[in-house]
């Protein structure tokens, strides 16, 4: 089962749900603004994505951060309680596939989900 991760009105989301929905992919779809995310969730994924991946240090929300919420984000144990407080701040969309994780629209990597 895919999961796709975001926010309902994020170009990249929609991007991904397009792709998904065009190749008739199933996927559940997380709303991070109606479910947030849970510290376990967020430390699996720092397994395998760097945090300054994860974390999106281009969007409006970091931009609106302050000196101190910013400084939050260099260790993992202190942008975990980032991420889960202020959830816009992870780069969208999360693609997780069974032991597959990626971040961002990527064509390449949704290929890879498509059956043999």
């Amino acid at each position: 089962m895919i999961t796709l991760y975001g926010i309902p009105n994020c170009n990249s989301v929609k991007k991904t749900r397009a792709w998904l929905e065009a190749h008739d992919i199933a996927y559940q779809f997380h709303d991070f603004k109606k479910s947030g995310i849970d510290v376990m969730t967020l430390k699996k994924w720092l397994k395998s994505i760097p945090l300054d991946v994860l974390i999106n240090k281009k969007g409006t929300t970091w931009r609106g951060l302050s000196d101190a919420e910013k400084a939050m984000a260099n260790t993992p144990e202190t942008a975990i309680e980032l991420m889960m407080n202020k959830t816009s701040v992870i780069k969208r969309p999360v693609v997780v596939c069974d032991a597959q994780i990626f971040v961002g629209h990527d064509e390449d990597a949704l290929q890879k989900l498509l059956p043999s």
